[in-house]
């Protein structure tokens, strides 16, 4: 099986913005509402993608409000430029902390709100599996995929905001493909053998 059509790396639909949008409002209550708004249409696709860097909720809502957070501290320099790349950058840095001391992770079988799947049993599956995956892979790992395949950055755009060479990148995000393929194989079924065979 080709694992690209298991692993659905782009933002659900209805990934639940509430998080962003509390902080938002928090701090756009000083007067400024580009910034309530700027939180409210970029915090549900900065939610998924950094739950997919770090395979916690809580962890994600975190790095998430520390984002927004750092974005409204220099909002009257980012506002007119990419806010947006600026955030992004902000929290891929926050989370890629982890490369540089250790990091406790635990497991979690919850997931970012989303809406109603058309096949339960298909989406549960589908979940499991890409957590299973993603855990798989290190934070690195996990990283360039996030940018190259949920944020379909180019490689050389991945280098420069990882500080890396492009050459990293793309051995980072081959191994990580090659892992991700190989967790997408089926399982190989077991040979069965006919009762009574060769009398």
């Amino acid at each position: 099986m080709n694992f690209r059509k298991r692993v659905n790396l782009s933002p659900p639909p209805a990934v639940s913005a509430q998080v962003g949008l509390g902080l938002g409002r928090r701090l756009g209550s000083r007067g400024d509402e580009a910034f309530v708004e700027f939180a409210r249409a970029s915090s549900a696709r900065l939610l998924h993608a950094a739950y997919l860097l770090t395979g916690d909720r809580h962890h994600a809502e975190d790095a998430v409000q520390t984002a927004l957070a750092r974005t409204y501290a220099a909002w009257s320099r980012v506002r007119s430029d990419d806010a947006y790349a600026y955030t992004r950058a902000v929290l891929v840095n926050h989370i890629t902390d982890g490369w540089r001391r250790p990091v406790r992770e635990r497991a979690t079988d919850e997931f970012p709100d989303r809406a109603s799947p058309v096949d339960v049993a298909d989406e549960v599956t589908g979940r499991r599996w890409l957590i299973d995956a993603l855990s798989a892979l290190t934070l690195r790992e996990r990283t360039v995929i996030v940018l190259r395949h949920f944020f379909d950055m180019p490689e050389a755009v991945v280098a420069g905001e990882l500080n890396v060479s492009v050459g990293t990148v793309k051995s980072v995000n081959s191994r990580a493909l090659a892992k991700l393929r190989v967790r997408a194989e089926p399982p190989e079924e077991p040979a069965t053998t006919t009762r009574g065979a060769g009398r």
